[in-house]
């Protein structure tokens, strides 16, 4: 049987993961169509990254409660045309990734007949433990090539938040060029659109309880 890391690599001495005769990525597009047909069930646990359907990790408690007091952090700063959306698509040119929490402009009601695009999302949050190496390569890639102007990382194994900014270059080599961490004593800027909307805590949203469990080797 085929043995897979956190970042959905195929664990050498393994099985091979896929055929070596032929292999098919999906367009979003085609991965839409998937999933209009029933192919790709309605609660399947995956997403799209990079034309590649990937499977979405089990999310231990600590993630989950981490996530909602994020969720809760932003909201109680966001203002006006901007609100939040958790766990839930965002599309981009090569995949649909399904991020922990994505601040968005508008209206709950203006994405009745599409997911949020780059030009609609202010920030992405990916809440960290065993999908540490994934959020920090390919994600962080692929939020990078979009433009997504600002990208954390709520690192729970290392118990800080880590915050990219400023997207530079072009095609697969563009990436952030800014990084900032944040530990349990600071507050982090909550940016939007290049302009700070308020600071949040990080002791708020780290609780010493969110990492019992959570061991260093699950980077």
């Amino acid at each position: 049987m085929a043995m897979f890391d956190e970042a959905n690599v195929l664990i050498p001495g393994t099985d091979a993961a896929i055929p070596t005769d032929f292999v098919c990525r999906l367009s979003v597009k085609q991965y839409h169509e998937m999933a209009q047909r029933g192919i790709i069930p309605e609660d399947a646990q995956v997403e799209l990254l990079d034309g590649w359907v990937v499977p979405k990790m089990i999310k231990k408690p600590a993630h989950s409660a981490v996530t909602e007091l994020v969720r809760w952090a932003v909201e109680r700063i966001l203002r006006g045309e901007w609100f939040t959306r958790c766990q839930e698509p965002v599309t981009l040119a090569t995949s649909e990734p399904e991020p922990d929490i994505a601040v968005i402009r508008g209206r709950r009601r203006d994405y009745l007949d599409h997911h949020p695009g780059p030009d609609e999302v202010a920030l992405i949050v990916e809440v960290a433990d065993v999908t540490l190496r994934r959020d920090r390569t390919t994600k962080k890639r692929l939020y990078a090539e979009s433009g997504i102007a600002v990208y954390w990382i709520v690192n729970l194994v290392d118990r800080r938040i880590e915050v990219y900014g400023d997207p530079s270059g072009s095609g697969a080599s563009r990436d952030y060029t800014v990084r900032r961490d944040f530990g349990v004593t600071d507050t982090v800027p909550l940016v939007i659109k290049g302009e700070q909307a308020g600071e949040i805590a990080v002791e708020m949203i780290l609780p010493e309880a969110a990492t019992k469990g959570t061991e260093a080797g699950d980077a």
